[in-house]
C-alpha cells in the first residue's frame, strides 16, 4: 500500500471514528435528556401527591409525620436518580470515546 493510500485510509478511518463517536454522544445525550425529564415528571407528581395530602391535615403531629415522610421519599429519590443519571454520563463519555480508543488500538496494532 503506498503512502497516500496510507494518508486516504488513514483519514476515512478517522472520519468514521469521529462519525461513530458524534453518534454516541448525541444517543446517550438524548438518554440523560429523557432522564432528567423522567425525574422532573416524578418529582411534581410527588409534590402534588405531598400538596394534597396537606390540605386534609388537621393534627399537628400528622402534618409532621406526613413532612418526615416526604423528605424521606424525597432524599430517597433524589440519591437514585443522580446515581442513575451518573452512570449515564459515565456511559455517555465511555460510548463517546470508544470509536477513538479502537481507532488507536488499530493503528498501535499494525
Amino acid at each position: 500500500m503506498s503512502n497516500v493510500e496510507q494518508i486516504q485510509q488513514t483519514t476515512k478511518d478517522l472520519g468514521d471514528a469521529a462519525t461513530s463517536s458524534a453518534h454516541n454522544f448525541t444517543t446517550s445525550f438524548q438518554t440523560i435528556a429523557s432522564a432528567y425529564a423522567d425525574f422532573a415528571k416524578k418529582l411534581m407528581e410527588h409534590n402534588s401527591e405531598f400538596i394534597s395530602q396537606l390540605a386534609s391535615v388537621r393534627e399537628p403531629a400528622k402534618l409532621m409525620e406526613l413532612q418526615s415522610e416526604y423528605m424521606k421519599n424525597a432524599h430517597e429519590t433524589f440519591i437514585a436518580e443522580s446515581k442513575r443519571i451518573a452512570e449515564l454520563y459515565a456511559d455517555l463519555f465511555k460510548q463517546t470515546t470508544k470509536p477513538l480508543e479502537d481507532l488507536i488500538a488499530k493503528n498501535k496494532a499494525a
